[in-house]
């Protein structure tokens, strides 16, 4: 059995292929904003911001300094919200430890209109009615879903198991594939017998965190897996699973990096087009 690479590139590149036409037809503008000097957010934003200008879509990074008090954050929140010129915004995380603890706070102050994010209680409660009512679903798990269809693999009827509860990846994904038909368990660091557990799944959704944590003992023959997670040891990049040793007998599954990464990527400036597609009144 010839194992399916899901390429997150390729995949991306689609999504960015068919956004460049409603970009150019409808500018709309992105805003990155960046608290401190976080090495990681560094990356992240980079690749949103190149993707932006491959489609050709406004953005603008506001950097702000790491000892930017809670006040001037929210009153810059206060800004891009009342601007009509900007369709939608997402302040990068995670935040500097003195506000780390007000991220609620921040993501419940965004207008639901511009959370491209898609973290904010109004737009993920939408997550919960139907996939016809996920106008701006969070964009690792749009993603995702993004990425079985596009390599056709089939979610309606099969047993999908997701090891992680965050409310950005686990939980609205776990929404997201009942939406879709499949049947959802979700696990997590209390789940007992783990293995138990993943080797029950049609398709296996890594986002716990943890370096190789799913090995080739605890994942079926022929399952689908999508690798969530991403972490460097020894200088090299790996996900939440033993990637070479589960390739042996997996029938599909993401790298780390380039699978589920330009997905979010990509996802976000997907959010950001609907986002103007609403705000004008248009039915997408």
């Amino acid at each position: 059995m010839e194992t399916l690479l899901l390429d997150g590139k390729k995949a991306a590149e689609a999504l960015l292929d068919f956004l460049k036409p409603l970009v150019e037809t409808l500018d709309p503008k992105l805003v990155v904003v960046q608290v401190g000097d976080d090495p990681a957010s560094e990356s992240y934003i980079r690749q949103k911001v190149k993707s932006c200008t491959e489609i050709g879509m406004r953005n603008e990074h506001m950097h702000v300094p790491k000892d930017t008090s809670l006040d001037q954050l929210l009153e810059i929140v206060g800004r891009l919200n009342n601007d009509p010129d900007v369709t939608g915004f997402f302040v990068q995380l995670p935040l500097p430890e003195h506000l780390e603890r007000h991220t609620p706070q921040i993501i419940r102050a965004i207008d639901p209109k511009k959370d491209i994010d898609g973290f904010g209680a109004y737009n993920l409660g939408k997550v919960f009615l139907s996939k016809d009512f996920e106008d701006l679903p969070p964009a690792t798990p749009s993603g995702i879903v993004r990425l079985l269809e596009h390599y056709k693999i089939p979610v309606a009827g099969k047993h999908a198991v997701i090891v992680g509860r965050s409310n950005t990846v686990g939980k609205p994904l776990a929404i997201m594939l009942l939406n879709r038909d499949a049947t959802v368990t979700v696990c997590h660091s209390k789940t007992k017998n783990l293995g138990d557990m993943t080797r029950k799944a049609d398709i296996l959704i890594a986002a716990a965190g943890k370096a190789k944590l799913i090995t080739a003992d605890m994942v079926q023959q022929g399952a689908v897996v999508i690798d969530v997670g991403i972490h460097r040891i020894d200088g090299a990049l790996c996900g939440d699973t033993d990637f070479e040793a589960l390739r042996k007998k997996v029938s599909a599954i993401t790298p780390v990096p380039g699978g589920v990464g330009p997905m979010t990527v990509a996802s976000l400036l997907r959010n950001c087009v609907r986002a103007k597609e609403r705000q004008m009144g248009i039915d997408s």
